[in-house]
């Protein structure tokens, strides 16, 4: 099997959470290839701009968007329902992937540990899966064990079926994934009690600049 040795920044960020640096690569090109960066982002203000998150803010926030897919416990969960008045980031990926999905649940799950415990317990992370014919509902559960143990709230994986999944991209404003799932948007969005995402991380953003945010979202 093709392994490859991940960036030192996101081996950094891995081993901080006691996770595997190296991680077995779904193909032999590279990963920049294999994701679709950050496109399909809703217009962000200009990085020059001052603004109040670390992250970079929407010119227009984005409603919490409405769909439903099957969780990792196999039960429906009809993600604006659920989530609905929480704190809540929103990623769509797939689970064997090499590099960028890990780092940003590593990221997500080390700024939870270092936000204050009132928000890390009111805060969901729901990663969705673009690549649904691999990534059943149980290999899900698997893998984000491996980011969330010991947070208040478990880390929620998504999956359905290919339809499904591509109504969910659609839902929530990002380009349908391709090459069976492996490029994909790269964006992390924040959602705050308001339902409104108003800032969205690329996965050059660290932890704290998560953390930073996710704080001020939570308590506004």
């Amino acid at each position: 099997m093709l392994r490859r040795t991940l960036s030192g920044r996101t081996t950094a960020t891995l081993m901080a959470l006691g996770l595997t640096a190296t991680l077995a690569a779904c193909g032999g090109s590279d990963s920049s290839a294999e994701h679709g960066g950050d496109h399909g982002v809703a217009s962000v203000s200009s990085a020059a701009e001052e603004g109040i998150y670390a992250g970079r803010e929407l010119t227009e926030p984005q409603a919490r968007p409405a769909f439903t897919l099957t969780d990792q416990s196999g039960a429906a969960f009809d993600f604006s329902a659920k989530t609905a008045g929480q704190p809540t980031l929103l990623f769509f990926g797939y689970a064997n992937c090499p590099d960028v999905c890990p780092t940003t649940m590593a990221d997500v799950a080390l700024a939870l540990r270092s936000a204050p415990a009132d928000v890390a317990a009111r805060t969901q992370v729901v990663f969705v899966t673009t690549d649904p014919a691999r990534d059943t509902a149980d290999f899900l559960g698997t893998y984000l064990a491996r980011f969330d143990e010991g947070l208040p709230n478990r880390f929620v994986g998504l999956t359905g079926t290919q339809a499904e999944v591509e109504a969910a991209q659609e839902a929530a404003g990002v380009p349908l994934a391709e090459g069976e799932g492996t490029m994909h948007a790269t964006s992390l969005y924040l959602f705050g009690n308001d339902d409104l995402a108003r800032v969205v991380f690329s996965a050059g953003d660290t932890s704290q600049q998560i953390a930073q945010d996710l704080k001020l979202i939570a308590t506004s």
